[in-house]
């Protein structure tokens, strides 16, 4: 079952990254990224949210996620 949402994911992130003009239409612009990631923001917002998709996917359904997680934030919750 892992599998098959890690694969819808990483379809999600694809669909993200190619048509990032359907979900400015359809979810609209963004202020924050208009004015913290310049001009055209939301669109490189959504790129790049698929990308993190599509690698978080991938490091998901390989087992890696679990300890790049622990390795990062485990000092923060003594683990």
């Amino acid at each position: 079952m892992g599998y098959f949402f890690g694969i819808l994911v990483i379809v999600l992130g694809a669909f993200m990254v190619i048509k990032t003009n359907w979900f400015v239409e359809n979810f609209g612009h963004s202020s924050w990224a208009e004015e913290h990631l310049g001009g055209g923001g939301t669109y490189t917002l959504y790129k790049i949210l698929g990308i993190v998709f599509i690698f978080g996917s991938l490091m998901a359904m390989t087992g890696i996620l679990g300890k790049v997680i622990v390795n990062t934030f485990g000092r923060l919750f003594g683990v």
